[in-house]
């Protein structure tokens, strides 16, 4: 872009990095067999009974605006949910927003409650959006090392180590892509109280709170002075298979809520009332499904993970999500290099671990969200590429 064309576009989406992974993966496009276990999307198709509910909404001419806050019916099927499953209970007339996705509740999130130069703290690795999502806030991002010691699980000692003067948000993901990483109840504990100590606002993306194969899944809402301080976010995209819905909420006090209304309502007005009427049906009946599609994802982690260390790619056995975060630096090949050669040479797509963050060096993301026997494949790949570097 020339000078000339760079005076119309604003200085902080001029330095705005293109989605590693959407770069990535326009090389992919132009290629063919192809093995992908990059995008992060179920490879099921959302089940019948929930596109059925879609159906019927359009037969019976269901298309227009609802409430800016969401269909009233979708949002006491979320305080339910959510009061079920996570412990927390939301009034779903002033707490509980219906959003277009899980990224645009995060997005208004961010802009409802930060001030230019106010600071956040995140994950590193993390998902691609949360670092940018930040800046088009005009907020200053602080990192939070997570590592492979550790399982990536997110420690109280490192949020503190990593805090600073000014940060007024601690925006975690848990369980978390890319890494699969999760935070025990006693360091999440530990972490909300520091929170409350150092006045912090948390928002809380758990949209991947479904795929959790071992242990319990805990938000950190539950603990003591958190509720009036967290943003809980979570949507359908994952548990339910339902990305192309565009689905999601944020669950929160009611002066929060309404703070995020305000910018939610001039921006997207509200979401899709076709996808709305699917999401009351996913949660009325959809417990059977998320339990079965889970299932077949961790039998796939335990093929994935299993296959990564024989080859001599170090690798965690992630607790949740459909990802894994093996170690790649035996190979002696940087991420970004890995991550081309095993495309150009085998035809299986991964992510370098740097699309992720500066701490995702020397690591790729491997999403297990397709066939089984795509995988056994993948990896058979996986493992002639690696031995051919010997």
């Amino acid at each position: 872009m020339s000078q000339a064309q760079n005076r119309f576009i604003a200085d902080h989406v001029i330095g705005l990095p293109r989605s590693g992974i959407r770069d990535f993966f326009e090389l992919v496009a132009a290629m063919k067999d192809v093995i992908s276990l990059g995008i992060g999307e179920p490879d099921f198709t959302t089940p019948w009974h929930i596109r059925e509910a879609a159906i019927y909404a359009l037969e019976k001419g269901r298309t227009h605006y609802t409430s800016n806050l969401g269909l009233i019916e979708l949002r006491r099927e979320i305080s339910a949910y959510v009061g079920r499953n996570f412990g927390l209970e939301y009034n779903p007339n002033n707490e509980v927003l219906v959003t277009v996705g899980v990224s645009e509740a995060m997005d208004i999130a961010l802009r409802a409650v930060l001030n230019p130069g106010d600071k956040v703290l995140y994950q590193d690795p993390c998902f691609v959006s949360y670092h940018p999502t930040v800046l088009l806030a005009h907020g200053v991002g602080v990192a939070i090392k997570t590592d492979a010691e550790s399982a990536f699980t997110l420690k109280a000692e490192e949020v503190k180590k990593s805090w600073e003067p000014g940060c007024k948000v601690l925006l975690i993901n848990l369980p978390c892509n890319p890494t699969g990483g999760v935070a025990e109840r006693k360091e999440l504990e530990e972490i909300a109280k520091f929170a409350v100590e150092k006045d912090m606002l948390v928002i809380s993306d758990e949209i991947y709170a479904e795929m959790t194969y071992e242990g319990e899944h805990v938000s950190i809402g539950i603990f003591p002075g958190m509720r009036e301080r967290t943003i809980f976010l979570h949507g359908f995209s994952k548990g339910w298979a339902m990305t192309g819905w565009r689905l999601g909420y944020a669950c929160a006090p009611a002066y929060l809520t309404e703070a995020m209304m305000k910018v939610h309502q001039y921006s997207m007005m509200c979401a899709s009332i076709v996808a709305q009427d699917a999401g009351i049906e996913a949660l009325r009946n959809g417990d059977e499904a998320v339990k079965t599609m889970r299932q077949a994802y961790q039998r796939r982690r335990d093929l994935v993970v299993r296959r990564f260390n024989e080859i001599g790619l170090t690798c965690h056995k992630p607790n949740a999500t459909f990802y894994a975060f093996p170690n790649i630096t035996s190979t002696g090949l940087d991420s970004t290099t890995f991550s081309k050669r095993l495309l150009e040479e085998e035809r299986v797509a991964m992510v370098p671990g740097t699309a992720f963050g500066k701490y995702g060096e020397g690591f790729v993301r491997c999403s297990f969200a397709t066939g089984y026997d795509q995988i056994v494949e993948a990896c058979n790949r996986i493992e002639r590429f690696v031995n051919n570097l010997k």
